[in-house]
């Protein structure tokens, strides 16, 4: 018998590469065989998830502050995160931020010094950020834009936001009052106008180019392709050969909800696997919206009780797979 162990990150408590170790276990626990396969949607983690740094470069913060933003380039192909040159935790999260000023300056040094370095392709993933500027910041680090001509630059999105929506989506969560929202709105639908003059790109039209606070929009403006961060992922690691003569695929993350279904993990492993006649169960912290009822799901808050769900995840989460895979008749 054999499981695909492919999880997100459960949020603040384990790494997808944890999660997957987890079930790993709990499968050599059980007599089963188990393929680690750690997922991201194009947001954190997906750095990790794609071989992890293996370079660290000296940047702009979103404040304006240097940090320290690791990344990776092997073989022609860098993976940078903008968390890590813009991210939103980098200034103590919402209350630290100037959500006004924050700026993805860092993010285009970081693209500009793959590029400088020899990448041929660069995949930008996106979430976490501290911004709304719609990339104005990164492509200002990358001026002039023309050295991205001969570039594949990739931005996995893990959001299908629309460009001008981004200030109003995620703005508050970025600390941001509602005046600020309205004026950060204004700016995109100008910056819009602008990118369509001097690009002839229309970023209103792109689904996900609202993500990092529009960043993807400024990207895809000159000439970065916008992807589904997951679908970017399975191709990359190619998940369906995996997923393909399995006998179960295990999958989670911390709440899995109705928008785990929408460009997200959990709901891209249950397509594929339906696509492929495997089944699936899914391990969460908590599941909400009656999705209990459509999926085969384990809540480890229900399972293992509230504090030990939260903080010791790994255990919990190795403990309830095992106990499945025994009763599965591993």
């Amino acid at each position: 018998m054999r499981v695909v162990a492919a999880p997100d990150k459960f949020r603040g408590t384990a790494t997808a590469a944890e999660v997957a170790a987890a079930v790993g276990r709990a499968a050599t626990a059980a007599g089963w065989d188990c393929d680690e396969v750690p997922l991201a949607d194009g947001g954190e983690g997906t750095l990790e998830v794609l071989g992890g740094p293996n370079r660290t470069s000296l940047v702009t913060g979103p404040l304006g502050d240097p940090v320290e933003a690791a990344w990776r380039l092997r073989r022609g192909t860098a993976v940078v995160e903008s968390a890590r040159a813009s991210g939103l935790e980098l200034v103590g999260g919402a209350e630290g931020n100037d959500a006004v000023s924050a700026s993805t300056y860092g993010t285009g040094e970081l693209i500009a010094t793959a590029v400088e370095l020899g990448a041929r392709r660069v995949i930008v993933a996106l979430g976490g950020s501290a911004t709304t500027d719609g990339g104005l910041g990164a492509l200002r680090a990358l001026h002039p834009v023309q050295r991205l001509r001969a570039i594949d630059l990739v931005v996995a999105s893990d959001v299908r936001t629309r460009f001008t929506d981004a200030a109003e989506v995620f703005g508050p969560q970025k600390g941001a009052t509602p005046a600020q929202v309205e004026l950060l709105r204004r700016r995109l639908e100008r910056l819009a106008q602008i990118y369509l003059e001097d690009h002839g790109v229309d970023v209103t039209d792109i689904d996900g180019a609202g993500a990092a606070g529009g960043l993807a929009g400024g990207l895809a403006a000159v000439g970065a392709e916008v992807v589904s961060g997951f679908d970017l992922l399975a191709d990359e690691l190619a998940l369906d050969e995996v997923v393909e003569g399995a006998d179960l695929v295990v999958t989670g993350e911390g709440f899995v909800d109705a928008q785990s279904f929408d460009g997200k993990v959990v709901g891209g492993v249950v397509e594929l696997a339906a696509s492929l006649d495997v089944p699936v169960l899914v391990v969460a912290g908590q599941v909400f919206d009656g999705l209990e009822e459509r999926i085969d799901a384990e809540a480890l808050v229900d399972r293992v009780g509230d504090e030990a769900a939260r903080t010791d995840t790994v255990a919990s989460v190795e403990a309830v797979v095992a106990e499945r895979l025994r009763a599965w008749g591993g």
